[in-house]
């Protein structure tokens, strides 16, 4: 769809497309790693435009990340509706891998590698991720907290260690996609993570 701008003139980009571009290129390289100029180039458009468009760079990499929530990490819904907490852990961690390791993307996750060793100026973040995975995880406790209520997990289950161990075993996962470990080894990895349910 072609934007308006200001004084009339249409904008020469697909605002959908550049966000796409940019999220990708926060995803390959990190909030540091992608400076605006790598960020406006692989967009297409000028820096002025990526202002006028959207905003600074924090507030473009809150937008890229609003479109991997909503595109990427969509398992993590279905994995929240399942029946059994086993379920939902086994979807939880199935779907990361899936995500991770999907041909034609970037290797890993985005809302893990998009702050690793990143310098002063990606505090902010560092920031946004932190609170990003700790919603996941708060999605995941009440799950599991559900769970214990409905009898599906022991009484004396402890709902945040259990999703903070999903979680941990999630995101090491995604470290390990992007240091070339394939689907099919990850799989195995989350199967070995489930062997004992529920973890203590």
């Amino acid at each position: 769809m072609v934007e308006t701008g200001r004084v009339g003139r249409p904008r020469e980009f697909d605002l959908d497309e550049a966000l796409e571009k940019a999220m990708v290129l926060f995803w390959e390289r990190g909030y540091d790693g992608a400076s605006l100029t790598d960020l406006t180039e692989r967009m297409g458009i000028s820096r002025k435009s990526m202002y006028a468009a959207f905003g600074n760079k924090e507030e473009l990499f809150r937008k890229a990340l609003q479109r991997y929530s909503d595109g990427t990490v969509t398992y993590i819904v279905e994995a929240l509706q399942a029946t059994t907490a086993r379920e939902a852990a086994e979807l939880f961690l199935t779907g990361s891998v899936c995500a991770n390791t999907r041909p034609g993307s970037p290797a890993g996750c985005l809302g893990v590698q998009g702050a690793l060793a990143a310098g002063e100026t990606g505090q902010i973040a560092r920031d946004i991720l932190v609170d990003w995975r700790a919603q996941g995880q708060a999605h995941l406790r009440d799950r599991f907290a559900r769970a214990v209520r409905e009898g599906d997990l022991p009484a004396d289950a402890d709902p945040d260690l259990i999703a903070r161990y999903v979680m941990t075993v999630a995101n090491g996962m995604a470290v390990q996609a992007a240091g070339g470990a394939t689907r099919e080894q990850l799989l195995r990895v989350a199967d070995a993570a489930l062997r004992n349910w529920p973890p203590v």
